[in-house]
C-alpha cells in the first residue's frame, strides 16, 4: 500500500470535485464581493487603517475565510462519502493517511488561492500598504486557511451534515460570538490567526485578544488533532462503505 503525504491521482480528483462549475461560482462570489467592497470604500473614504481593519477583520477574516473553508474543507471528501464513491477510492492501494493528507493539502491550497490574494489586494486598496496591514491580514488568512482546512475536512469525514455544522460554526461562532463576546475570542481561529498576522504589521496596527505564543500552540494543536482524528475515522470506513 502506497503511503506518503501526497498522491497525484487523489489530488487531481479532489481538485476536479472542488472546482466544478457550480461550486467554483459559489467560491468566487465572496472574494469578488470583498474586492468590490474594498474599491467602493476606498473611493468613498480614501485610505484609512481603521476602515481597513474593519473590512478585513470583520468581513474577510471573520466571514469570507471561514465560509470558503466550510465549502472547500467539507467538499474535499464529504461529497464522496455522501454518494458512496469514497469506497472506490478506499479500495485503491493507497493508505488512508495519504488520502486524507492529500485532500487536506488540496483544500488548503484552494482556500488560500481564493482568499489570500483577494485579502492582500483589498488591504493594499484600503490601507495603501501602510504599516503592513495588507501583508498582516494576508498572513493571517493563510494561517486560518490551514486550521479551517483541517477542522472542516474532519467534519466532512465524521458527519453527513458537515456543511450545516460548518456554517453554524462560521456564522455563529466566528462571525458573531467570537467578535462580540470577549471570553469566546480565546477559542476563535480568527483571533489566533490575527495574533500571527499581527507580527507583520507595524505599531500594533493589527491586534488580537490572544497572545502570539498561545495562538501558535492552539493553531498547531487544532490542526494536528483534527487531521489525526480525521485519518483515524477514515480508517473505520470499510470498502462496503459501512462503519
Amino acid at each position: 500500500m502506497r503511503s506518503g503525504l501526497y498522491h497525484p491521482t487523489v489530488a487531481r480528483l479532489t481538485f476536479r470535485a472542488l472546482l466544478g462549475r457550480r461550486r467554483a461560482l459559489v467560491l468566487l462570489a465572496l472574494p469578488v464581493l470583498l474586492l468590490l467592497i474594498s474599491v467602493a470604500v476606498r473611493l468613498l473614504t480614501g485610505a484609512d487603517d481603521a476602515t481597513a481593519n474593519t473590512v478585513l477583520g470583520g468581513f474577510a477574516l471573520g466571514t469570507m475565510v471561514p465560509l470558503v473553508g466550510v465549502v472547500v474543507g467539507s467538499g474535499a471528501i464529504g461529497s464522496e462519502i455522501d454518494d458512496g464513491s469514497v469506497v472506490y477510492l478506499l479500495a485503491k492501494p493507497v493508505s488512508r493517511a495519504t488520502i486524507l493528507l492529500t485532500k487536506l493539502l488540496v483544500a488548503v491550497g484552494v482556500s488560500a488561492a481564493l482568499c489570500v490574494v483577494p485579502v492582500l489586494l483589498s488591504g493594499l486598496v484600503l490601507a495603501g500598504g501602510g504599516q503592513g496591514i495588507a501583508v498582516a491580514y494576508a498572513l493571517a488568512t493563510l494561517v486560518a486557511c490551514v486550521a479551517y482546512g483541517a477542522v472542516f475536512l474532519l467534519l466532512g469525514v465524521v458527519t453527513r451534515h458537515a456543511v450545516v455544522f460548518g456554517l453554524v460554526y462560521a456564522l455563529v461562532w466566528e462571525a458573531f460570538v467570537g467578535n462580540l463576546v470577549p471570553g469566546a475570542r480565546t477559542l476563535s481561529v480568527q483571533q489566533w490567526a490575527l495574533a500571527v498576522g499581527g507580527r507583520a504589521a507595524a505599531d500594533s496596527a493589527v491586534t488580537s485578544d490572544v497572545g502570539l505564543p498561545l495562538a501558535v500552540v492552539l493553531l498547531v494543536a487544532v490542526t494536528v488533532l483534527a487531521t489525526w482524528y480525521a485519518v483515524r475515522r477514515l480508517r473505520t470506513h470499510t470498502v462496503s462503505g459501512e462503519e
